[in-house]
């Protein structure tokens, strides 16, 4: 489960710095949208993805199994003490898990409340929250909150740019990951997932308002218009300090060359290489199951110093004195191990 974990996280670290330093500065930003959401999907799904050419480049070392040794049961075998073996790191996960799970419930109760108790107005498309003595504005699938302290000139705008993000369904990406979120909520990366994808969001909203509106009073809306923000990380937000250089960057900035789309090509050889890294990472993890050679079926056996040559009867007897001799009899102590017989299992390498 670390070895997965680990590959993921590293698969996410590489999509994220491709969109990063290549991606992210154009405008095809419903591209963009998808490419976060896919490479998020395939980083999970790369690891268990197995291609045989892949595999065959990798060499596999055949391993030798000896005769199994049994040590001396007083020093082994028979533990007085009682020990408590729990795996600490999952208590840790579910914990973690719970918490994430508790404040992702205390967000939607919180969003639940203020559709209860403020004023409702149904529209044909959309349901429109107006928010008492606040500049708040965002939506959640077809809810539109507004504050009603934002003048009428800018609502109309507002509720404009807030309806794009519910036809588009943003608000199924920013649960996606933060359903992630929940799950890993260890990884720094997914919140970085979240992060970018909702300013995708905003480019596209925006994007497609400057169709049928002035840009300068667009931009004069996002720069005069100080709207509160909600602390929710799931919502779209129509105004966030963080976002707001971004978004007036790209509204500002020319229509990305068509041919720059061969960008996307990128995804080829990246994904073969991780494609090739997960195929080297489960051949090493499987050497032991599938290459294990009994001892007693090799042609030709090493030969063990003080034995004659091709003994397997004196190699055998060798190395189980020097097994004998060398071996931590305090070992199972070290690992913490339950008490009862144990089988050690020898393995030299050809």
């Amino acid at each position: 489960m670390i070895n997965y974990i680990i590959q993921v996280m590293l698969f996410q670290v590489l999509f994220l710095i491709v969109y990063d330093f290549v991606l992210s500065k154009e405008t095809f930003f419903a591209k963009n949208r998808w490419y976060l959401l896919m490479s998020a999907i395939m980083s999970f799904c790369i690891p268990f993805i197995q291609i045989p050419s892949f595999q065959k480049v990798v060499s596999n070392d055949a391993r030798i199994l000896l005769p199994e040794i049994v040590l001396s049961p007083q020093s082994m075998i028979e533990k007085t003490e009682i020990y408590q073996n729990f795996n600490g790191g999952l208590i840790v996960f579910w914990l973690g898990f719970l918490f994430f799970l508790g404040l992702f419930t205390f967000k939607v109760f919180k969003l639940i409340i203020l559709i209860i108790k403020n004023s409702i107005e149904k529209k044909d498309s959309y349901t429109l929250i107006m928010l008492p003595n606040s500049k708040k504005a965002f939506s959640f699938f077809n809810y539109i909150f507004l504050g009603t302290d934002i003048n009428e000139l800018e609502k109309e705008k507002i509720i404009s740019h807030e309806l794009i993000h519910c036809k588009q369904k943003h608000s199924l990406d920013l649960l996606f990951f933060e359903s992630l979120k929940i799950l890993m909520w260890f990884n720094p990366l997914l919140y970085i997932y979240q992060k970018r994808i909702t300013t995708v969001h905003e480019y596209i909203s925006d994007a497609i308002i400057l169709k049928s509106a002035d840009k300068k009073l667009y931009m004069n809306t996002l720069v005069n218009q100080l709207f509160d923000v909600e602390n929710i990380s799931f919502v779209n937000q129509f105004y966030k300090h963080s976002q707001l250089k971004k978004r007036i960057m790209m509204i500002t900035k020319e229509k990305s060359n068509k041919m720059k789309q061969i960008k996307y090509l990128l995804l080829v050889p990246i994904l073969a290489s991780m494609l090739f890294y997960t195929a080297c990472s489960n051949t090493k993890n499987e050497i032991i199951e599938k290459e294990v050679i009994p001892f007693t079926m090799i042609d030709k056996a090493p030969t063990f110093p003080g034995c004659p040559e091709n003994d397997k009867s004196c190699f055998n007897k060798k190395m189980q004195q020097h097994f004998q001799k060398e071996f931590d009899v305090n070992l199972t102590d070290s690992l913490k191990l339950s008490p009862g017989k144990k089988r050690i299992i020898m393995l030299f390498k050809i």
